[in-house]
């Protein structure tokens, strides 16, 4: 099908999306649609268009709810989101070097969507992919939606066929989880999943979050250049740069000297301390108006905090504007552009092999 074509079945799915919402029957499972997950007053919704996060409403010290997830008001908004507003990206999230890497000898080249490069999983990849709902439940002690999409061999110039799962449960006290995997049916391919969920404690379309403190549990970055590739393969620690968070700092504290690729801001691949595919903490942030804070767990290597630096007069939903460092992104996986770096803990997945990626919110006030 074509792209044109792809892009007209979308917004026809999208403009019945209402009809799949919450409760509805399993006839309508194909559909694209909005599915909430509640637990009191907590509450979290997620469309299978992209197995994308579209709002996490928790409430502040004094009571008061707030969504603190940027984002659309509709599935036709999100047809054509540049900004990746809360999907799951992949096969290959982040940036591959000039859309090509080399696996058992064979070259393989994706379609570039960043310059000269490719970002995200590509023009489509998971992020603009009808998911299918393999299970939802709505209520009870552990409300959850387990999604589904098989990534088909040659997908994105991708070799082999990929069963993809995502998972986002929701427990008490204010917890959200992730668990994403990925099985290689029938050729070794590259796997690398991340969540690109913008947050802002304070509520989406609050303002920005240079007020917020972020603390990240990484000693260590891995040097990216203007292109934000990492080209020279250098991991360094982060002791005396402006790149150090492992003590509690306002985010705005040196944003303004922090330059990453062509924007000022964070737009940094940190690597997490601890062991490499056990969960351990990765960051937590406050904002101190709110008191809203955000503790975060993965059992990934690396995570990559992008602060919004190209937001600018950006629609998002409820009729709120976005602008610069309106939110702030904790994208936890793989190292950037493994696939064409030895030096880095590979991602490809051998026919049969599984990979796991789970992350922890935990939300408190």
């Amino acid at each position: 099908m074509a792209r044109r074509e792809i892009f007209l079945a979308l917004l026809c799915l999208a403009a019945s999306a209402h009809l799949a919402a919450a409760g509805a029957g399993a006839g309508s499972r194909k559909m694209v649609g909005v599915y909430e997950l509640r637990k009191g007053d907590f509450s979290v919704r997620v469309t299978n268009f992209g197995a994308r996060l579209m709002s996490v409403v928790f409430p502040d010290s004094k009571g008061n709810l707030a969504d603190v997830v940027l984002g659309k008001d509709t599935i036709a908004d999100y047809v054509n989101d540049e900004f990746y507003f809360g999907p799951i990206t992949g096969r290959i999230a982040q940036r591959v070097a000039r859309g090509r890497f080399v696996l058992d000898g064979k070259v393989y080249h994706m379609y570039k969507n960043d310059g000269n490069n490719t970002i995200h999983g590509s023009g489509r990849g998971f992020s603009k992919s009808i998911w299918t709902v393999k299970e939802y439940v709505a209520g009870g002690d552990s409300p959850y939606i387990t999604l589904y999409y098989r990534s088909f061999d040659g997908e994105e110039g991708l070799p082999g066929n990929v069963d993809a799962y995502v998972t986002y449960r929701v427990s008490v006290p204010y917890t959200l989880a992730l668990h994403m995997n990925g099985t290689a049916l029938d050729k070794a391919t590259p796997v690398n999943f991340l969540l690109h969920s913008y947050w802002n404690l304070a509520g989406h379309g609050s303002g920005d979050v240079l007020g917020h403190t972020l603390r990240l549990s990484a000693s260590r970055y891995a040097v990216l250049d203007e292109e934000l590739l990492p080209s020279s393969g250098r991991v360094v620690p982060v002791a005396g740069t402006l790149l150090d968070f492992r003590t509690p700092t306002a985010i705005g504290a040196r944003i303004h000297k922090v330059v990453s690729g062509k924007g000022v801001g964070y737009d940094t691949n940190y690597v997490i301390d601890g062991e490499e595919g056990a969960m351990r903490p990765v960051a937590t942030a406050r904002d101190g108006a709110s008191g809203r804070a955000l503790e975060m767990w993965a059992n990934q290597p690396t995570m990559q905090l992008y602060t919004g630096n190209y937001l600018n007069h950006t629609k998002g939903k409820d009729g709120k504007v976005y602008e610069k460092y309106g939110g702030f992104c904790l994208e936890t996986m793989g190292y950037v552009d493994a696939v064409n770096h030895t030096e880095f803990p590979s991602q490809t997945l051998r026919p049969g092999q599984v990979y796991r990626h789970d992350m922890v919110f935990k939300f408190s006030s």
